[in-house]
């Protein structure tokens, strides 16, 4: 059976549809078209469950623009299965023009704001009964799949391999630590000053070490081994595929690695594991900043009130020792 899955932002809420889609594919035998943003329509290549991916550019964005792409998309795929991983306003609207079945996920949208205002213990629970991949498979399970069946699954090309194993030798790397210090929402990540002293206490132990991501100020200008805004969505899933592991905060990347197996250290403040993103497995490390207030923030947009986010009262010596102690364990 095929279908037509879509889910239009951002990049971890997309990265985490790749394993629900390759569930499906395995038990159910499906394949999908995808609708998504075009600057993530990379993540969807090689995946044997997707068969094409549509881009939604900027031309769609206006109210005319969306109602005109959506009613192609609905006469394109007339009698298709429409499976609504996003649930806006837009997609709502997509839903209302489809001529074929429908099918929703449930977002919690309800229980997240009442949980952020009350902290209630009880609606705790639910929340972090389910986590976001369980939540989009219930869109056509009746009983959420165990959170391991749904792990997201990215596929860097051979080519791409080779040109990130060629890059890390010309930079004398070897299985580097990745770090990626950025955010969209900035008190979702710590300040640039505490990266530059968890970069530097690594380097003093000999930890081989390549900063990624987008930002307009790099964490160490003019160094070999930052490669901010220097790559490729899919070359930097290439890299993260070569590293040792990634140290992030709440972010895109943070699901890039966990996508392609790479072992995450993922630093949470605002956002908690009670929004269902947080990386499963013994592998990954999560690292909660200690606040009553937290969560404070769906999305790490809300302005820490106290003038400083709580990330940045985490200690990065102390989460150097902690990675440090990990490679001894797990490297030879």
């Amino acid at each position: 059976m095929h279908a037509v899955m879509v889910r239009l932002s951002a990049l971890g809420d997309v990265t985490l549809t790749t394993g629900v889609l390759h569930f499906w594919h395995q038990t159910r035998g499906m394949t999908f078209t995808v609708v998504t943003r075009d600057p993530l329509t990379p993540l969807f290549a090689g995946h044997p469950a997707v068969r094409d991916v549509i881009a939604v550019t900027d031309a769609h964005r206006s109210p005319h623009g969306w109602l005109c792409f959506a009613r192609t998309l609905a006469r394109r795929f007339a009698g298709f299965p429409l499976i609504d991983l996003h649930g806006t306003l837009r997609t709502r609207l997509l839903q209302m023009l489809w001529h074929g079945p429908v099918h929703r996920y449930p977002k919690f949208s309800l229980s997240r704001r009442l949980f952020r205002a009350t902290h209630h213990p009880g609606m705790g629970v639910r929340l972090l009964a389910s986590s976001v991949p369980q939540r989009y498979a219930l869109a056509l399970e009746h009983q959420a799949p165990e959170r391991t069946s749904l792990v997201p699954r990215l596929f860097p090309s051979p080519k791409e391999l080779a040109w990130a194993s060629a890059l890390l030798k010309d930079l004398g790397l070897c299985r580097p630590l990745a770090l990626h210090p950025y955010a969209t929402h900035p008190a979702k990540t710590p300040k640039p000053a505490w990266w530059r002293t968890l970069l530097c206490t690594l380097q003093e132990a000999d930890v081989p070490c390549l900063v990624i991501g987008h930002s307009s100020t790099p964490l160490i200008a003019h160094s070999p081994v930052d490669r901010t805004s220097r790559d490729s969505l899919r070359q930097t899933m290439a890299l993260l595929s070569l590293c040792q592991g990634l140290v992030t905060g709440d972010s895109g990347p943070m699901h890039l690695a966990w996508g392609v197996d790479t072992p995450v250290f993922a630093l949470f403040g605002p956002t908690t594991a009670h929004w269902g993103f947080v990386p499963e497995g013994d592998r990954h490390h999560i690292l909660t900043a200690s606040c009553p207030k937290a969560p404070c923030s769906l999305h790490g947009k809300t302005p820490c009130p106290d003038g400083a986010t709580c990330l940045d009262r985490l200690d990065p010596q102390s989460i150097a020792a902690s990675i440090l102690r990990w490679r001894a364990r797990v490297l030879p």
